[in-house]
């Protein structure tokens, strides 16, 4: 194949593991997720899971924030989300020690207003251990977002 547009054959020794599933036109749609999981679920054959067949190298997917999801979400909280593109969401991994992720998350929220941010509120994102390896549940964190606004930007 010959370069054109994004795509240039220089870069094909760097996808091993990778897959990507855009619309270059930014349109929102359920089918980009589950293209996504299908690349997920064919990435298997490189050797990302352990002999358990369920420890895994925390493959997963980036997408645009589900601004309806995260407003109802919100407001159960009490949170208040600005408009669509006016926050932002920081995915995390915490300790599950509370004293330790409770110094984790002062630290994020001194790191925000020190740079001109606003913390709006955090979220526990659920999570379901139980489909985990005995590996991965031995060390898995906890996991939260913390919805972040940056008046002015």
């Amino acid at each position: 194949m010959k370069k054109q547009g994004l795509y240039d054959p220089w870069y094909e020794h760097d996808a091993c593991g990778v897959g990507f599933v855009v619309n270059v036109n930014g349109q929102q749609s359920h089918q980009i997720v589950t293209d996504g999981l299908t690349i997920l679920k064919n990435l298997v054959h490189r050797g990302a899971v352990g002999g358990d067949s369920k420890t895994g190298d925390g493959a997963g997917m980036l997408v645009q924030i589900p601004h309806q999801f995260f407003n109802k979400e919100c407001e159960r909280l009490r949170i208040t989300l600005p408009e669509t593109g006016e926050y932002g969401v920081a995915m995390l991994f915490l300790p599950l020690d509370p004293q330790k992720r409770k110094t984790a998350e002062s630290i994020v929220e001194s790191s925000i207003l020190a740079e001109g941010g606003k913390l709006l509120g955090w979220r526990d994102v659920p999570v379901h251990p139980e489909c985990l390896g005995e590996m991965a549940r031995a060390s898995a964190p906890g996991v939260a977002q913390a919805f972040v606004a940056f008046p002015g930007l």
